[in-house]
């Protein structure tokens, strides 16, 4: 099994994640040195851009399951739009409790299962909608610098001269490269095929035990290849430049936490810079190693957005900010995976797995 989330490993998830960013905040609020500070600001909060976050904070579900249902109809027509939002948000909030995000795709893989779908057409979906979230932001981050977004963050150093201009756009090469990667492997999916079947075939050359699952696992590969080439087609390239399109509101509670908790507090502040801004916090927690980027999320926001945010209103900012990009998804997830546990929809010690059984694997 390539990965397992059972459900002692998720309510650990949430256990550190819980702790962790509680001392974060905590931290923040010794760092801003004036709990009155803290308590005026969330009783003298606008409510309508509170709101707002509210609406901000159910894209983990709508906007990704919107993009989720476009992408995996075009291999696998049928799955209820209602089913992928489920699918959607459950992948977020297993992202939020595993380190690197790594519990993101087992999570709405299993969820897109249990709606139906195969395995390999599932993975691949999956896959591509990484794909158009790379690609989003590739295309995004140059075309806000072109129209002249960002350039008053060049006043703002760090060490050494460099600026958060200038790590906004290295952290966008970065982002760049890793678009090129998965460009290669989907205009050539045959020789990825071909790497991952010799791969395969070595395995069960070594244990016999592994040969009859090798069998089933380039079965699934043949499937996954050709969901991959079906993308490959005209229609699925259209698919997929949709999916990129729609990259936006599904990750729109991490690009606009920022601008509306700062007017939440009744900040004002540049709404392009602040994007930018928001944007690169992004890649910089993408691969964090701590559950749902905890601790460091407190930390590196406080950090990068004094840049607008008072000493004595950092704690309050932070504690908007992080309920609108996770903690309400976290809450809503837990919930729903703790009711299907007492449902007996998952058995206690039932693994949330990218490769699980023999029939799963099969096309």
């Amino acid at each position: 099994m390539a990965l397992a989330l059972t459900p002692r490993l998720l309510r650990r998830g949430l256990e550190l994640f819980a702790l962790i960013s509680l001392a974060g905040v905590v931290a923040l609020l010794f760092y801003g040195d004036n709990f009155g500070a803290f308590v005026g600001a969330m009783l003298d909060l606008r409510w309508g851009w509170v709101l707002a976050g509210l609406g901000l904070a159910s894209m983990d579900w709508v906007g990704g399951g919107l993009r989720l249902w476009i992408v995996a109809r075009h291999v696998h027509p049928g799955l209820r739009f209602r089913d992928m939002v489920l699918a959607s948000g459950m992948g977020a909030w297993g992202a939020y409790l595993t380190p690197f995000q790594t519990g993101a795709s087992p999570m709405m893989v299993w969820a897109m299962r249990r709606a139906g779908a195969r395995l390999p057409e599932a993975m691949t979906a999956v896959f591509m909608t990484f794909v158009a979230t790379v690609a989003f932001f590739a295309i995004a981050g140059p075309l806000a610098i072109a129209l002249g977004a960002g350039r008053s963050l060049e006043a703002h150093g760090l060490v050494l001269g460099i600026t958060l201009y200038d790590l906004f756009r290295a952290s966008l090469t970065l982002f760049g490269v890793i678009g090129v990667v998965m460009l290669l492997a989907l205009v050539f999916p045959r020789h990825v095929r071909n790497a991952l079947h010799g791969l395969a075939v070595r395995l069960g050359r070594r244990s016999r035990r592994l040969e009859a699952r090798m069998d089933h696992l380039t079965a699934g590969l043949d499937r996954a290849h050709e969901c991959m080439v079906a993308f490959g087609s005209p229609r699925g390239l259209s698919v997929l430049g949709i999916a990129v399109v729609v990259s936006g509101p599904s990750h729109a509670n991490k690009l606009l936490a920022g601008y509306v908790t700062l007017r939440a507090l009744g900040i004002e502040a540049n709404f392009y810079d602040i994007l930018l801004l928001q944007t690169l916090i992004t890649f910089l927690l993408y691969f964090a190693p701590t559950p749902g980027a905890s601790g460091l999320a407190e930390v590196i926001s406080a950090a990068v957005m004094s840049i607008y945010v008072p000493r004595p209103l950092v704690a309050s900012y932070t504690l908007i900010w992080r309920f609108i990009n996770s903690y309400a998804t976290v809450g809503v997830g837990a919930w729903i995976f703790w009711s299907w546990l007492r449902r007996g929809l998952v058995g206690r010690e039932e693994a949330v797995a990218v490769l699980g059984s023999d029939p799963a694997l099969e096309p």
